[in-house]
């Protein structure tokens, strides 16, 4: 058969509301740059290991904050609006030391729909209205799921357009100028901006209406296994970017992201499943970037990812994968699992009650936990050196003396199997205890700590969590919120939750504890 297709420009820099229609512009044009843009200064930053991070959905930041401009709650405007309780907060955070704001994505998406007349709005009062242990807030929140204005938006559609669900108006070329007054306000508060970038996989395949580069060059851009079917290991339609030409719409579209919006730092989502030289390639063609030709410093932007070695990639399946283990020396960061699971305890799919360093083992048992030779062991032999390893830039070569008297390198001391130690420089090394995935730090303590733990203690466990992260050599990096005991009433995972169970409060009067089961 012969199929006829109309499809939009991978390579799109504008688009019509919900991406119908790619549309021509040029991006040097004074009408789409904010006053100053060609002059704007960035905060100063001396070396990668000084960078501290702040993980922030765009929706997130504002659509409960009542202090900014009617229409820009939940929108890159909002960001602009400098008296702002929000705002306000993340200029405090950055006299305090904090570097760069981590913006999840922010690339145009497929599952918002950006006609905003269409969405379905939840009567919050009424769901505040229901106990804390109810399941009507779940229920409400579930009946308007995929209909409402919020996704965390890893579904890529466009990988060069920003979000137009994002923008005061998504038809063309406002979400081009209010991108850039949102990274022009931050730079001009003193933070730098990150963007959380998803090469590894697009929204779909095949003759899907939301297949872009398939419905192009069918079989090219995506990674087949021997049948002949698109690997789909990341949840969704996975790249291949060890092939040429998807290698070059990736970097291609990272040194746009660079040069045109000035963006400071890309986060690759699972960035396992791409291979290290298509990393290197990223690194290289930005470094290559000078402000003298280019405007920015390709230099002192930064690249982590997610290290996670899975699919039909692991053990470099494909060829060698930027993992965890294959980063060493690149200068690339990689998120350490290892610390986080030490000091909250257990890992992400373990009972949710495994307590950890920070959170009460050995020392203040919770009824699940019991005080034996195994768990003093795990905190004596375990937990204690990979929070140590970590606090010494996660280096492979570091010596540490462990509990029998034996003198050790990092990349000998074991974590699952796998070498606890894999780094080479501290700048390699992200450092963490929550991120958007799995239960916010708070909540995990909520299930961790003893029952009869008092709120002071709780504070006391989140605290002690953080510092570790802060403390640590290497890049610090944190979940919006930790800093206000965020919760989201214990959700694990909520790319598709809505408002009620990701709210941010800048007023500071909740935290969002209890919000329904």
């Amino acid at each position: 058969g012969i199929e006829t297709n109309l499809v939009t420009d991978p390579y799109s820099l504008s688009l019509s509301i919900n991406s119908k229609f790619s549309q021509v512009v040029d991006l040097s044009d004074a009408d789409l740059k904010p006053e100053s843009w060609d002059s704007l200064e960035k905060p100063a930053l001396a070396a990668p290991e000084d960078i501290v991070l702040y993980e922030l959905h765009i929706r997130d930041f504002s659509i409960h904050d009542q202090t900014v401009q009617d229409g820009e709650g939940g929108t890159y405007k909002a960001f602009s609006t400098r008296d702002s309780l929000g705002m306000q907060h993340l200029s405090a955070l950055a006299q305090a030391g904090l570097t760069h704001i981590h913006l999840p994505p922010a690339f145009d998406i497929a599952s918002i729909n950006e006609d905003k007349s269409t969405w379905r709005v939840l009567n919050e009062a009424k769901l505040a209205s229901f106990p804390p242990d109810s399941e009507e807030q779940s229920l409400a929140v579930s009946a308007v799921r995929d209909t409402d204005g919020f996704n965390w938006g890893y579904d890529p559609l466009h990988f060069t357009t920003p979000e137009g669900s994002y923008a005061t108006d998504p038809n063309g070329t406002t979400r081009i100028l209010e991108f850039r007054e949102m990274v022009q306000s931050l730079n001009q508060s003193g933070l730098r901006v990150v963007m959380d970038v998803v090469y590894n996989h697009t929204n779909a395949s095949g003759q899907s209406e939301n297949s872009v580069l398939d419905r192009i060059v069918p079989g090219y851009y995506h990674r087949l296994n021997a049948d002949g079917a698109v690997e789909t290991s990341t949840c969704c339609q996975n790249t291949a970017t060890e092939h040429a030409m998807m290698r070059k719409l990736m970097v291609d579209s990272v040194v746009t992201w660079a040069k045109d919006y000035k963006v400071d730092g890309f986060r690759f989502d699972l960035m396992g499943h791409h291979m290290l030289d298509d990393m290197q390639a990223v690194r290289a063609a930005l470094n290559a970037l000078t402000f003298e030709e280019d405007g920015v410093d390709g230099k002192s932007i930064y690249i982590y990812g997610e290290g996670w070695d899975f699919g039909e990639v692991a053990n470099s399946g494909r060829g060698k994968n930027a993992t965890q283990l294959n980063i060493a020396g690149t200068g690339i960061g990689v998120f350490n699992d290892r610390l986080r699971d030490a000091v909250r305890g257990g890992n992400p799919f373990s009972d949710p009650r495994d307590q950890g360093f920070a959170t009460g083992l050995v020392f203040t048992n919770n009824s699940n936990e019991k005080r034996d030779a195994n768990t003093q062991q795990t905190l004596l032999e375990d937990y204690t050196d990979w929070i140590r390893l970590g606090l010494a830039g996660n280096l492979a070569s570091y010596e540490l003396i462990r509990a029998d008297g034996n003198t050790v390198p990092g990349n000998e001391i074991m974590y699952g199997g796998a070498p606890v130690g894999y780094t080479a420089d501290p700048q390699e090394n992200i450092v963490y205890v929550s991120a958007h995935d799995n239960q916010t730090l708070f909540d995990a303590i909520q299930a961790k700590a003893p029952a009869e733990a008092t709120i002071t203690d709780r504070v006391r466990m989140n605290n002690l969590a953080l510092s570790i992260v802060l403390l640590s050599q290497g890049v610090p990096f944190f979940h919006a919120g930790d800093d206000i005991l965020r919760s989201k009433s214990f959700n694990p995972n909520s790319y598709n939750s809505g408002d009620w169970y990701n709210k941010l409060d800048w007023t500071y009067e909740s935290n969002n504890w209890g919000v329904g089961l």
